[in-house]
């Protein structure tokens, strides 16, 4: 039996199509003819403008073993509030042949889901880019939705034929950037395919996944007051729920995407936004609460009310994301990776991290250990 809406929207492919022989073979007809997205619009422009043509061949560059453990060990932070994230998404993802990508501001990869099984060149064009430390980035590898999502700051969704190097045209993807407590954005979150079926329904999940993260990057910021807000009647869930973090003396320290749309205010990024400026009562209401664990509603200077939960720092709850990982065992991540892509070869493993066969069986024989 096919599986409903299995077959590719012809009507997409051919609109892709026209949209590339105007916009980057320079047909005759102009770019005026298709309609493609704004976002997807400028990054074409962007890689035009560095030269590149759609033909050019595309190199993932091999990555040392010392410049891998360096990727994640400068994003270890991220890779701790991601990883049950993406333990999750592997399950839910898991029949679709898509698996999970983490990358840094940079679009350098720090971590990876699990990857799908499939033919030899489907494998094949999967570890070229899943491998932590390769470079992803819009400068390396033209337009794909870890480039988009980093220069837009918006989840995006792209089809094959959208990216601008033909190379890379076996990769359907969706990401969505990830933001810091303090606004920064800190990375992003990527799930890709090989010649699968087209589902954009996927920029959602990407999107809610990657607000997951923000959640835990929050529970682990420094605070003295955890405070998650909601609109009265409508339960917040994961991903959903405004969290602010604040300091001793009543000022926003952090807070995740949905607190700062849900109070506009450009939260975490100014040292100086007091409570005060947020809400019409006494910052001291909120920690009496916290200390009583009750919720309370709190009028904002709008007018509007949210619901707060607030949470003294000790008692907030932190999960597995806060525990962080020690550089062996990042290390020793590594290696199992890279023996597993390699179907269990030690000899091509080793090869692959530039390090000794006797490394990798020494590295792995602790770990058992």
């Amino acid at each position: 039996m096919t599986a409903p809406h299995a077959t590719p929207p012809t009507e997409r492919s051919l609109s892709i199509a026209q949209a590339r022989r105007e916009w980057l073979d320079g047909d005759d007809a102009g770019p005026q003819g298709a309609r493609i997205e704004p976002w997807l619009a400028r990054s074409w422009q962007r890689c035009l403008a560095a030269g590149h043509q759609p033909q050019q061949r595309v190199c993932f560059d091999p990555v040392s073993a010392p410049a891998a453990r360096h990727a994640a060990e400068r994003n270890r932070a991220l890779i701790s509030a991601a990883r049950p994230v993406l333990d999750k998404l592997s399950r839910a993802i898991a029949d679709t042949r898509y698996f999970a990508i983490l990358t840094d501001a940079e679009g350098i990869v720090v971590d990876v889901g699990a990857l799908p099984g499939g033919s030899d060149a489907t494998a094949r064009h999967a570890r070229d880019i899943a491998r932590i430390g390769v470079d992803l980035s819009e400068r390396a590898v033209g337009t794909t939705a870890i480039g988009a999502a980093l220069a837009e700051h918006e989840s995006v969704w792209l089809h094959r034929g959208e990216h601008f190097f033909d190379d890379t045209s076996v990769y359907s993807c969706a990401g969505a950037p990830l933001f810091g407590p303090r606004g920064e954005c800190v990375g992003m979150l990527d799930l890709t395919g090989v010649q699968v079926v087209e589902r954009p329904e996927l920029r959602h999940l990407a999107a809610l996944s990657a607000r997951s993260i923000e959640d835990a990057l929050m529970q682990n910021h420094p605070c003295e007051l955890l405070l998650r807000i909601e609109w009265p009647g409508y339960a917040a869930g994961p991903g959903t729920e405004g969290l602010l973090c604040i300091d001793a003396d009543g000022r926003v320290t952090g807070a995740n995407t949905a607190a700062r749309q849900m109070l506009h205010q450009p939260l975490g990024t100014d040292p100086t936004l007091h409570c005060n400026d947020l809400f019409a009562l006494p910052p001291q209401m909120l920690f009496d609460a916290a200390r009583r664990g009750d919720a309370l509603d709190v009028p904002l200077w709008s007018g509007l009310r949210v619901q707060a939960r607030p949470q003294l720092a000790d008692r907030a709850p932190r999960g597995a994301s806060q525990e962080r990982p020690r550089l062996r065992d990042v290390e020793t991540a590594l290696i199992r990776r890279a023996v597993d892509d390699a179907r269990g070869n030690v000899a091509e493993a080793a090869r692959a991290l530039g390090i000794s066969r006797a490394t990798v069986y020494r590295k792995l024989a602790r770990r058992r250990q």
